[in-house]
């Protein structure tokens, strides 16, 4: 190959490289205006009625967020799973919920979403206090990986979406760790621009963690769910699920997490 060819090769892929970015966007904005489908629609309404306390130009930004999402997140079925519309529309709605007011595509670093029919088994190794690996097994509904990937359980994703008021979603949780992990590991703390907004982000959820600590030590029940107390990143995925699900309970119980999660996420459900 002579050098000549060589810098024009090198030229055209540089260029490539360059044009990717806006030739992306470009795309994104086509899907937001595209039509979206009437039997899309149908199975939303069959099978996320949360999403009818939506104003209605909140459903057209979600509607918007879950074309780009349905076109560029592939689906893999596990186990014997069949990916149906209805199965891409009922996650892809929940997952979008969370950025519906937000204008940059959703999930940036998320590659694919694994679909299980039901809960599944997943074997870790632990070491405990002197250093020895033990196996456990655990049952899951669903888990959220730092390398881009989100599993779920398909029975579990129809049970919560269908009874939002039970203040639990699988999907909304797994993804607010997704939004954890676009920083990193996860670690209870999402992009959230300046030094200040993570000064009070750290000062109100550790304050409101501390406490769920607390009370699950005492075995006393509340509107969080102890499951939260378990790790930082928990307790966010727990939080988003209550902001979401049981505003008005979070906003008179727990104000100042409240307002954190309202400046996040750019909505107030309070208003729906």
């Amino acid at each position: 190959m002579s050098f000549l060819v060589f810098l024009a090769l090198s030229a055209v892929l540089l260029a490539a490289l360059l044009l990717q970015p806006v030739w992306r966007r470009w795309r994104q904005r086509r899907l937001r205006r595209s039509p979206f489908p009437a039997a899309w629609r149908a199975i939303l309404r069959r099978r996320v009625p949360y999403l009818r306390r939506l104003p209605a130009d909140l459903r057209t930004r979600l509607l918007q967020q879950m074309q780009v999402f349905l076109a560029e997140k592939p689906f893999l079925g596990c186990a014997g799973m069949a990916i149906t519309d209805e199965v891409r529309l009922t996650i892809a709605a929940l997952a979008c919920l969370p950025l519906v007011n937000r204008d940059e595509a959703p999930y940036p670093e998320l590659r694919q979403i694994l679909v299980y029919p039901g809960p599944f088994l997943v074997e870790r190794t632990q070491a405990d206090g002197s250093g020895v690996l033990h196996d456990h097994r655990q049952v899951l509904a669903g888990e959220s990986w730092s390398q881009g990937q989100v599993i779920l359980s398909w029975q579990d994703v129809l049970q919560d979406a269908a009874a939002p008021e039970g203040g639990r979603n699988v999907v909304l949780h797994e993804f607010a760790h997704q939004l954890d992990q676009e920083n990193g590991a996860a670690n209870g703390a999402p992009v959230l621009g300046d030094r200040d907004a993570y000064a009070r982000w750290s000062a109100v959820l550790s304050a409101e963690y501390t406490q769920l600590q607390q009370r699950t030590e005492r075995g006393e029940d509340g509107l969080l769910d102890t499951y939260g107390a378990s790790s930082p990143a928990e307790f966010f995925a727990v939080v988003t699920e209550a902001f979401f699900l049981q505003p008005q309970r979070l906003a008179r119980e727990h104000a100042a997490l409240f307002d954190e999660l309202r400046r996040f996420y750019r909505i107030d459900p309070l208003a729906w």
